[in-house]
């Protein structure tokens, strides 16, 4: 029998570790180390965002496999990826097999995220939101610590040290998910052939329309809020008496409160309905977008407030939705689907938002975005208007 708050505990403390050490392998270290051997720019572009590329095309095939033969043993399978591959970049020696290796390194998270989600989602149905938010934080605190722990480890050893380093960190990872329970119903062997099994998620997938609504409004988050990280520094030095240090004060302000609030907006979405949540996440999205622009220094740090706000209103809300709406048994298939639309949001937010720049102003492009985002939140308000819990 499952114990949810033991093993919501076990794959949290699993999941911030393995997280931590994968972002610790990302910024500022993996350009480092492209450049140190001696890869374009176009290339280190490549090389940074082939991973999330690799989740966009295999998390639903991985979902899916965890619908028929059990989430621990993806883990599992996921964990050994995690543990193994740090080891082999020091033997690395030109950019084209950094690429194939982050390529390789890819299929950790594109198995782990959607699994670990659907095991999430399916320790209990009361409070899944709330429960989600809670999990979710392992990821954003990782996304906060893991940079300046990496900046810090490059001041005394070469960046395929460091990544010996991780390969040794992510072992702590290892005895909470060895202990982890299976579900048991998961667990149980199908009848129906896996081809069978996998048409048939694919088709639920298709047709349900909350796993569709969740996906897009990843999608949408994730892409203006990669947007912003990628193009908000340049505005911000841009206007007179802009620093660096107002970018880097803006994001950790932004992190801080997604972090401190995601928990509170769970609780929301699973007392007031995912619509109410939802909804309330949008428009502040909105108004912090269209506040950005205005650029004055108190305005700034309300709009980073704001948009950490609405990340911790929004997505537990989405992933609980989605959660709720999708058959038992496909839920990982419909996790991956899901896990694909976020991956898409990140790789399209900087490219969208560099080609809309190269025809209209910063101030134009955010607002732009404030209306789109104002228009979902009304569409998502229409559409859950009863409480979907």
């Amino acid at each position: 029998m499952l114990r949810p708050k033991a093993n919501l505990a076990k794959i949290f403390v699993a999941d911030f570790v393995l997280r931590f050490c994968y972002q610790m392998g990302k910024s500022p270290l993996l350009p480092l180390f492209a450049a140190a051997l001696g890869a374009t720019e176009i290339l280190t572009g490549l090389i940074v965002a082939v991973s999330p590329f690799t989740g966009v095309l295999l998390k639903p095939f991985f979902g899916m496999l965890s619908d028929r033969s059990g989430r621990r043993i993806w883990l599992l399978i996921s964990l050994i990826i995690f543990l193994v591959t740090p080891f082999l970049y020091q033997f690395i020696s030109t950019p084209e097999a950094l690429f194939a290796l982050r390529l390789f390194h890819g299929f950790a998270t594109a198995i782990f995220g959607p699994v670990s989600l659907a095991y999430v989602a399916e320790l209990a149905d009361e409070n899944r939101a709330t429960r989600l938010a809670i999990f979710g934080m392992a990821r954003a605190l990782a996304a906060f610590g893991a940079p300046l722990c990496a900046g810090f480890a490059l001041t005394y050893f070469k960046p395929e040290k460091v990544f010996v380093l991780i390969g040794f960190m992510s072992l702590a990872a290892a005895v909470p998910l060895i202990i982890l329970h299976e579900n048991n119903v998961l667990a149980a062997k199908k009848k129906q052939s896996f081809s069978f099994h996998a048409l048939a998620s694919i088709r639920l997938s298709l047709q349900t329309t909350g796993i569709w609504l969740a996906g897009f409004l990843e999608f949408l988050v994730f892409l203006v809020a990669y947007a912003v990280k990628a193009f908000l520094p340049f505005f911000i030095m841009s206007q007179e008496g802009g620093t660096v240090l107002q970018a880097g004060i803006f994001f950790s302000i932004q992190e801080g409160v997604h972090i401190i609030f995601r928990p509170i907006g769970g609780r929301v979405a699973d007392k007031k309905g995912y619509g109410v949540a939802l909804f309330l996440g949008l428009i502040m999205l909105a108004v912090g977008l269209a506040t950005l622009p205005l650029m004055a220094e108190l305005m700034i740090l309300s709009a980073a407030i704001i948009l950490g706000f609405a990340q911790a209103m929004v997505l537990p809300a989405s992933v609980a939705l989605l959660a709720a709406e999708t058959q038992t048994g496909h839920r990982g298939a419909g996790m991956g689907f899901y896990g694909a639309l976020r991956n898409m949001g990140k790789v399209g937010g900087p490219v969208i938002t560099g080609a809309l720049l190269t025809a209209f102003t910063f101030s134009s492009v955010f607002y732009g975005y404030a209306v789109l985002v104002a228009f979902v939140a009304i569409a998502v308000r229409m559409r859950l208007k009863y409480p979907t819990i």
